[in-house]
């Protein structure tokens, strides 16, 4: 066996992981005339899955859960195509080429990590595909290619994102799988269960469900915990009428596989009855932890919150001078949680219960309705989900604290409002704005119905 040999080199600064954070900052430090080191190195997960750079969101994440709800939607239109003069043979009987689809992703994804590194590479940023530790609170060791380097930094930022969590039965790890591998899957999913009521496990579900594949649900409390409860309960009746299943108030106790390779799948509910049923797929999908017990933290004094595994910052930066952290290993801070549903949805600033929580429900003024997408009316979809609510301050011209969107593109929808948002929007602003016409996020400038009023929020009629 080979000696492992050891190089020292410094850089102004030193970021630990290749994420959307870490590779935003990289790339700022060196416009501003920095010497920058990255390192990124994916633990495979317990199936065996990795990815390049990029982080979860380019890898696991947004891009390939956006693709997977995007192919949904398209099977949709298929359908719907028909009632536009389209003659398509046999449209209720079109099914999904899973590995054609799984292919056309995981050929984009490959793509973006080269460019990433090719970018870095350009940058004149050093790349290390390697996992770093501290040695200090300025020293990093890594090993690539079997050589062991300390990096020196005046300045250190952890960016190393999240991983999902197995709860503690018998055969979770061993025949379950997350969201680390869903998109990597060699065969389709089939009957799938999901574990949990979080974004990712309700979008998961979501885009199963609209690929063809018989979904179920299994939550412990109420789905998307921290979102709006009302946008929330909305989310869930759309999935359900388009039939995903939910076992409410239920956890699982153990999985084990059977010589036909379906998954038995044995759980309680809250009355402490137990149920079995057997899936293709057992996805979890109960939360996501930060590994920074792996960056032997304690050798450079970083702290972490005492009842977890994220760091507490001010300002990004942790009790050590020279040390920041940025994404998803922060303690207590908002998480970037695009929900790519089939019940779309999208939302910026006050839920209805923190606005009640903060202002009392007396000083607030909530205007509310449903609405019909222009694109529903000929296929004569329902659009008894399609809703959105702005949350304002009662008096004066009414400074909006919350805008909620459920509907087709509701990301499109939310993202110009957010920014309008940042500029102190008030309710006067939005109702003296001549909308777009036709679009569904004109729907936001003509609300004028109030909870309070009681009145019908159902719309009468287009363009009235």
């Amino acid at each position: 066996m080979s000696e492992v040999t050891s190089t020292q080199d410094s850089y102004d600064l030193i970021v630990l992981g290749g994420g959307s954070g870490g590779i935003a900052a990289a790339k700022e430090a060196q416009n501003l005339g920095a010497k920058v080191c990255l390192l990124d190195y994916v633990t495979p997960s317990p199936r065996g899955n990795k990815w390049g750079l990029g982080g979860t969101c380019v890898n696991v994440g947004c891009i390939p859960k956006k693709f997977m709800h995007h192919a949904s939607i398209l099977g949709d239109s298929i359908v719907d195509a028909q009632y536009y003069g389209w003659e398509i043979p046999e449209s209720k009987n079109i099914s999904l080429n899973w590995e054609t689809l799984r292919k056309a992703i995981h050929d984009h994804i490959k793509s973006v990590n080269w460019l990433i590194r090719v970018d870095l590479r350009d940058r004149k940023i050093e790349y290390i595909n390697g996992f770093g530790v501290f040695v200090d609170a300025n020293t990093i060791s890594t090993v690539a290619k079997g050589v062991e380097r300390k990096l020196v930094g005046k300045y250190i930022l952890i960016a190393i994102g999240g991983r999902p969590r197995y709860p503690d039965i018998p055969g979770a790890m061993e025949y379950g799988i997350t969201s680390d591998d869903i998109f990597f899957l060699k065969n389709p999913p089939g009957k799938t269960l999901v574990v949990g009521a979080s974004y990712i496990a309700l979008e998961s579900a979501g885009f199963l469900n609209g690929l063809g594949y018989n979904a179920t649900i299994m939550m412990r409390s109420v789905p998307l915990r921290g979102f709006d409860r009302q946008m929330a309960e909305i989310i869930k009746t759309e999935l359900e009428d388009r039939g995903v299943s939910f076992l409410k108030k239920c956890l699982p106790t153990n999985i084990e596989k059977l010589d036909d390779d379906k998954l038995k799948v044995t759980w309680k509910n809250d009355s402490d009855e137990v149920f079995s049923d057997n899936f293709d797929t057992v996805l979890f999908a109960i939360g996501r932890m930060a590994k920074t017990k792996e960056l032997e933290l304690e050798n450079a004094g970083v702290k972490v919150a005492a009842d977890g595994d994220k760091i507490d910052v001010v300002n990004e930066q942790t009790n050590v001078p020279n040390i920041y952290a940025v994404g998803d290993v922060l303690y207590k801070k908002p998480e970037l949680t695009p929900v790519a549903i089939l019940a779309e949805y999208g939302s910026v600033g006050m839920s209805e219960e923190r606005a009640i929580e903060r202002f009392g429900e007396d000083s607030l003024e909530i205007y509310h309705g449903y609405y019909k997408p222009t694109e529903f009316f000929i296929p004569q979809r329902s659009y008894r989900n399609c809703y959105l609510k702005i949350i304002t301050k009662r008096e004066g011209d009414q400074y909006v604290l919350g805008m909620h969107f459920i509907g087709p593109n509701a990301g499109e929808v939310i993202q110009g409002f957010a920014a309008a948002m940042r500029l102190c929007l008030t309710y006067k602003d939005l109702v003296d704005t001549i909308g777009i016409h036709p679009t569904i996020a004109e729907e936001f400038i003509r609300l004028s119905i109030t909870k309070r009023s009681g009145k019908d929020p159902n719309p009468s009629a287009c363009c009235n």
